[in-house]
């Protein structure tokens, strides 16, 4: 999140798409300084085309397909922001996020690939599921075949197009299915009389494949409408069907064929031999989304792949005032299509080789692997070395972390805070010590709170979100209801015209979260400085009295409301190595307000929202404040997907060493303990309430989307926490 440079422009790159990934690896190696560059895609992985018929398959797993965009993109120095563009207003050099409304760009390059929706298919878009976008026919297949593995399907499964991605995908399909013993149960149709025509010799060795398979083929067909249970022919009985691909060509996102600039008549984006959009100076399309318009070719990712270097070098070029590229694809490139089993054919020239199946896939295989490391093996991500003499106690090794990772030491804190001058007001009924203080203004009781985060996620919109979020649980858990928000915003240093784009999304985000909690934002305070932190005070009132720490009795059962392993998975992130897919799911959790658990729990009798101390400290300071000792049942906690093999691994948080010291755990030793003590930001609520309801209330906030748990008990004693 540092930045030493002033960020003068915005390179922003839609699709995780394969020349997009290779580019990010580029820029990792060798960055424009100055450019503050962003990746918009649906999902954190990208899957590799060369292997989905494997994955298919049975051959790969789905990790073993996918690039990590979460770790490529910390490599890169980039943001990532996660969903779907639907958009692009090249005039005014917007760009649509569906979720996040309108990103603003510089230079943008658009990599989003295409579908197979075969939305010409009366039926297809209800009951048919297109070959791509890949991760969307990879999850359809996985749930289907989990069902036929369960008896409740029979496993019946057609595939309109017999190119070379439909045979590949139905002979694919059929041996994963034959492994439960179900053959004879796939149907490929195709309108023409050739299987994988353009590849001369390539249809009667792929017809002696899938007979021997058991995939049936039905070709000079033309297919009528796709129904729930069968595909219907014109002229021809119905296919039995009970899930049914298409494979017969691709077709241009609807929001891109509708994009006012200039297209084929498919709806394809017309770029020139640089890659740039014809008639436009700063965007680029690359990939299947892309139409050559000097030097046509098929669709294929090996283009993609190829066009590479030549979309780097010109990007690269567009932002530093330098030439360009031309590229120019290669007239014939080797096709390797998988046969099923671990075999493959090959065909180049114009004809197909007398190789060895078997060794072809080894081929094919060593390849696909290859393209892989590329992204799995990147470079380790170390802090910047410090030059000249360093002063005793300097530790190089660790960066430091965002979010609460970054909050001054509990036992220093408290020493300070234990300074303070008693307060002296009348109407500040609390002050320090709880989640928030309270205050008495004409009758009515008003909470108030400050929080602020250093940056850890560089998407300013869902910073934004997360920060609201995290500012708002101490208002939630006092019981109050939100009034008004203060916002405070460190920017790195940017152009003034980057200041209001950053500002604006910064805004969205906070002002989503605010507004549907029943407050709004009365003002705040801007500045720049060397990294990215938003912070806010927060005000709420209370209909009665608040809900704090001290009120718990022996005998009251713990609830969590939200998983712990947040520091964890956020440290190791900036380390690039987290996977990719959990980081996201921790965002998704970080991102969403909390105010409905909070009331669901509004009669308990002393409740915190578990932050920057971790769980640990929060639950002493809770034993604390009401003299009674706590037990936790360390299997009952709800921890975040990848963050215990994390702490397994070795990964701690910055401030992880302080919190164990200030809040000792007595009990086993282990990785999942670790993360009692990690600090957690935008964490869930921990209530002490009566035992007789707390079954009824995790009950109530998972049906509300919460993932709660009773996680122990409080008892009489000195305070404490021991692991039961």
């Amino acid at each position: 999140m540092t930045s030493q440079t002033t960020i003068t422009r915005d390179l922003v790159l839609v699709g995780g798409g394969h020349a997009h990934a290779l580019m990010l690896r580029m820029w990792g190696m060798k960055p424009v300084h100055g450019v503050q560059v962003t990746l918009i895609n649906p999902g954190p992985t990208a899957p590799y085309s060369g292997m989905l018929p494997g994955h298919i398959a049975g051959h790969y797993t789905r990790e073993e397909l996918e690039i990590d965009l979460v770790k490529l993109a910390r490599f890169a120095g980039a943001r990532v922001i996660f969903g779907a563009a639907e958009g692009i207003d090249a005039e005014r050099k917007l760009i649509s996020v569906r979720g996040r409304g309108e990103i603003a760009y510089d230079v943008v390059s658009l990599d989003v690939g295409l579908h197979a929706q075969a939305p010409h298919i009366p039926g297809f878009e209800d009951y048919g599921v297109g070959a791509k976008p890949l991760d969307s026919y990879a999850d359809r297949w996985q749930r289907y075949f989990e069902q036929v593995s369960a008896g409740e399907m029979a496993g019946n499964v057609a595939v309109i197009g017999g190119g070379v991605a439909g045979c590949e995908l139905a002979m694919a399909m059929a041996h994963r299915l034959i492994g439960l013993g179900k053959r004879d149960c796939v149907t490929l149709i195709e309108a023409s009389t050739r299987l994988a025509n353009g590849t001369p010799g390539a249809d009667r060795i792929l017809r002696d494949e899938m007979l021997r398979l058991g995939v049936t083929v039905v070709s000079a067909v033309e297919v009528e409408a796709v129904t729930a249970e069968a595909v219907r022919l014109k002229g021809r009985s119905p296919i039995v069907s009970e899930f049914t691909v298409g494979a017969a060509g691709g077709f241009a996102h609807a929001w891109l064929a509708a994009a006012d600039i200039p297209k084929d008549r498919d709806g394809f984006v017309q770029v020139d031999d640089r890659l740039l959009v014809t008639g436009q100076d700063e965007l680029f399309a690359v990939g299947d989304c892309a139409a050559l318009t000097q030097s046509p070719r098929p669709k294929a990712g090996v283009f993609a792949v190829r066009a590479a270097p030549v979309l780097f070098h010109n990007i690269c070029a567009i932002l530093t005032g330098g030439d360009l590229q031309k590229f120019t694809p290669q007239a014939d490139y080797l096709k390797l299509m998988s046969l099923g089993s671990k075999e493959a054919l090959a065909a180049k020239w114009g004809r197909c080789l007398a190789i060895p199946k078997g060794a072809l896939w080894s081929w094919k295989d060593q390849i696909d692997q290859s393209f892989m490391r590329r992204f799995s093996e990147l470079p380790e991500m170390t802090p910047p070395k410090l030059h000249g003499l360093t002063a005793i106690g300097v530790n190089e090794t660790q960066m430091l972390c965002g979010g609460c990772g970054a909050k001054v030491a509990p036992r220093q804190l408290s020493a300070v805070l234990a300074e303070l001058p008693a307060i002296q007001r009348t109407d500040v009924l609390q002050g320090a010590g709880d989640d928030a203080a309270v205050l008495e203004v004409g009758g009515v009781k008003q909470v108030m709170s400050v929080d602020h985060l250093r940056g850890f996620v560089a998407d300013h919109g869902l910073m934004g979100k997360i920060t609201a979020v995290h500012a708002l649980g101490d208002i939630w858990a006092m019981g109050a209801a939100p009034q008004s928000a203060l916002l405070s915003v460190t920017l790195p240093k940017m152009t003034p015209e980057l200041q209001a784009r950053a500002m604006k999304e910064i805004l969205a985000g906070v002002g989503e979260v605010v507004r549907e909690a029943g407050a709004a934002i009365v003002g705040g305070h801007s500045s720049m400085g060397a990294e990215l932190s938003i912070g806010l005070t927060v005000t709420g009132l209370l209909d009665g009295p608040p809900v704090t720490l001290a009120g718990a009795t022996a005998g009251d059962l713990l609830v969590l409301t939200r998983p712990i392993g947040s520091g964890t998975l956020l440290a190791a992130e900036m380390m690039g190595k987290a996977d990719g897919r959990d980081v996201a799911a921790l965002y998704d959790v970080m991102a969403r307000p909390q105010g409905d658990a909070a009331e669901i729990l509004c009669d308990a009798r002393a409740m915190t929202d578990v932050t920057g101390f971790g769980l640990a400290g929060h639950l002493m300071a809770m034993c604390r404040a009401s003299d009674v000792a706590a037990e936790i049942k360390l299997a009952d906690v709800p921890v975040y997907a990848g963050a215990e093999v994390l702490a397994k691994a070795g990964h701690r948080s910055t401030i992880y060493g302080d919190n164990k010291e200030a809040a000792p755990v007595f009990g086993t030793d282990s990785a999942r303990a670790v993360l009692l003590h990690d600090p957690q930001t935008s964490g869930g609520f921990l209530a002490a309430v009566n035992a007789q309801v707390a079954a009824g209330l995790v009950v109530e906030l998972r049906a509300a989307g919460h993932d709660a748990a009773v996680i122990g008990q409080l008892s009489a004693g000195p305070p404490s926490v021991t692991l039961g």
